[in-house]
């Protein structure tokens, strides 16, 4: 198959629930995927991480399988393994199972989406008690850079807290609070689910129609605008260890914003394999870590456009200045014709890659129809190729300035140490 063959099939159900179909006839699996809004981007602060623990009560099983042991192994004797996961503003739930067990598995699908038992909560709030823990440190304190760099990028805006909410709200969790958000999020309205494998498209939309009759209309969630930031932001957070961990963060474009598509490019300019700017500088060149990365997440409200590496102590200030000669050089001068022509070349290939790979596909699909953000595999790829160079730049010089800036030092420096990277940071132009 090729990628304008691909073909799919949307319909919205009474509830207001979109479905979609994508038959995959070259594969061997069938794969569920739905996605909602859910997350802290849509909680109130004194129930911060509700939707993560309700994520964590899909797998505690249903009436008909009644325990997470029971329900685990009534999809894993279909070939399959339940998996959910919670974002900053959005949900997941996806299965993957053999073709001759997709007609089994979908009843079951929907009853673990719609009518989830709610039990055994507190043994659940040990193990999410445990998952918080993870990113403290042995006084309580928060040093996971993932969350820090959120908040110190959005504030006190719902983009910048934790996933997993925190201790206090873990304890305030019962079944009447859980049952309130499911009765609220778990709806038509809020929901896209997206199959794709081969199979026939009306039948599996029969099937949907089915299975999912009762979910309730709802309405879809919103979340807080986001004030403009007016001033870079420094913040160090004293942890031991060998090395200290750098985040260079910058608000970025949302979902819908024109300049979202150049800033997917500007991403891939900057890091998209070894080869590229980021790597090649900071490892290749300088030697400066073992391993770089940036990313950008575009959210309803707004995004992040954010640079990551660690180093030894020492070297910290010389690693945020290299970082900052890289973002300035994208900035003042865009992206050579040639980066340009290996980002399209390597957009292709993934685009058709696609093509073998359903899970990705259906995700990618209902991810598009929940945000709006070009849900047609060929659409988003005809965006994205279109881009030019100027676009690239206009989108650089958009993202990559001082009053936009969050940098976050997670480490063991001395004060001289911090002093001059907060310096670096408020320096910056």
């Amino acid at each position: 198959m090729k990628l304008d063959e691909l073909t799919f099939v949307e319909r919205t159900l009474q509830s207001g629930l979109r479905a979609v179909v994508v038959p995959m006839p070259g594969v061997h699996r069938v794969v569920v995927n739905a996605q909602l809004r859910t997350g802290p981007a849509y909680e109130p602060i004194e129930d911060n991480g509700i939707s993560h623990f309700l994520e964590h009560m899909l797998y505690r099983g249903t009436e008909r399988h009644p325990s997470a042991h029971a329900q685990a192994d009534a999809f894993e004797s279909l070939g399959g393994t339940l998996s959910a996961s919670t974002y900053v503003d959005h949900g997941s739930m996806a299965i993957a199972v053999p073709v001759e067990s997709f007609g089994s598995t979908l009843p079951l699908f929907a009853e673990v989406y719609q009518q989830p038992l709610f039990s055994h909560i507190e043994t659940e709030k040990g193990i999410v008690g445990e998952e918080i823990l993870e990113s403290l440190d042995d006084d309580g304190e928060p040093v996971g850079a993932d969350e820090l760099i959120r908040t110190l990028c959005f504030g006190d805006h719902r983009l910048g807290r934790p996933i997993v909410g925190t201790a206090d709200n873990l304890e305030a969790v019962d079944r009447a609070k859980l049952v309130h958000y499911h009765r609220a999020l778990y709806v038509g309205a809020n929901t896209v689910i997206c199959v794709a494998g081969p199979v026939d498209a009306d039948q599996v939309h029969a099937a949907l129609a089915q299975e999912f009759a009762a979910v309730a209309a709802g309405t879809t969630p919103t979340t807080p605008s986001l004030a403009d930031q007016r001033e870079p932001r420094f913040r160090y957070v004293d942890h031991a260890g060998s090395q200290t961990e750098l985040r260079v963060a910058f608000r970025a474009p949302p979902d819908l914003h024109p300049l979202e598509p150049a800033a997917d490019i500007l991403l891939r300019v900057l890091d998209d394999g070894m080869s590229t700017r980021l790597y090649h500088r900071i490892c290749d060149e300088k030697g400066l870590c073992y391993d770089v990365s940036a990313g950008y997440e575009a959210y309803a409200a707004g995004g992040i456009f954010d640079l990551s590496a660690e180093a030894t102590h020492e070297r910290a200030e010389e690693l945020l200045s290299e970082l900052f000669t890289l973002v300035r050089d994208l900035r003042d001068r865009g992206p050579t014709d040639a980066e340009l022509d290996k980002v399209r070349a390597r957009l292709g290939w993934h685009f058709e890659a696609m093509l073998d790979d359903p899970g990705e596909l259906a995700s990618f699909m209902a991810s598009g129809i929940l945000t709006g953000v070009a849900p047609r595999l060929g659409e988003r790829r005809s965006q994205l190729l279109s881009v030019g160079k100027g676009e690239v730049r206009r989108a650089a010089e958009h993202i990559f300035s001082a009053s936009g800036m969050s940098v976050l030092a997670v480490g063991s420096l001395r004060k001289k140490e911090r002093k001059a990277l907060e310096r670096a940071v408020l320096g910056f132009g």
